[in-house]
């Protein structure tokens, strides 16, 4: 909420009153209007920027294009000193055939109205990043919760990329923002088990998660821009 601050500005100055007897007052007609005063304060500082985060929300504001190559562009991804290949990309609008175990319950329960997913390899790790879009932030928010561990979305692969998480033992992991819920799934394309141990893709998997949230994130930030320019 904006502050908004208040003055009262004298018509004329009221020393030249007090300085002399009152037939020294110039006619009425000689006194400045009030409405002519230019105020005396500075003025209030400007409106809070608008939230990035209102424009990804809800349906209602959240207008710009969206596709799998808007949301991940490029042919590959830098995060540190790790550089992973962008293999393939996937639009569903039946978003529990992009899913498996409690998942595609979850998400059709919730009302998903869309499901965008693209595959990222680093050496023999492979992570599948899924998105999974909302009409409103509630939707999204209560997909997260009821998400469980066996909410999986489904690997993609192809274009290059072997098949992997089909039958290994593979890592998930689920968050949301906005009207957007996003999961991934990450294991190996040589068929292992991911262990403990398999630090690796456990970072790529967290890498791909974070990529995901600032590509959401920067969607709002953009129509937010665009808003308060326009």
């Amino acid at each position: 909420a904006g502050a908004v601050a208040v003055a009262v500005v004298s018509a004329n100055g009221s020393d030249q009153a007090s300085d002399g007897p009152s037939s020294q007052l110039p006619t009425t007609a000689d006194i400045p209007s009030a409405t002519a005063t230019e105020p005396s304060f500075a003025p209030t500082s400007a409106p809070p920027p608008l939230d990035p985060k209102d424009f990804v929300s809800s349906v209602k504001k959240d207008k710009a294009p969206l596709s799998p190559d808007l949301l991940f562009p490029g042919t590959q991804l830098t995060m540190g000193e790790t550089v992973y290949k962008k293999g393939p990309t996937a639009d569903t609008r039946t978003c529990g055939s992009a899913a498996q175990g409690t998942l595609p319950k979850v998400l059709d329960t919730n009302k998903c109205t869309r499901l965008i997913r693209v595959t990222y390899t680093q050496g023999d790790t492979a992570v599948t990043v899924g998105v999974a879009v909302f009409d409103s932030e509630a939707q999204a928010v209560k997909a997260k919760k009821d998400a469980d561990k066996k909410s999986i979305v489904r690997s993609l692969s192809g274009g290059g990329v072997k098949s992997f998480c089909t039958g290994a033992v593979c890592r998930s992991t689920t968050n949301s923002y906005g009207r957007y819920a996003y999961f991934t799934v990450a294991g190996f394309t040589n068929g292992k088990d991911v262990t403990e141990k398999s630090t690796g893709v456990f970072r790529a998997g967290d890498d791909l998660a974070e990529f995901a949230f600032r590509q959401i994130r920067r969607r709002g930030e953009a129509q937010a821009s665009a808003a308060a320019e326009g």
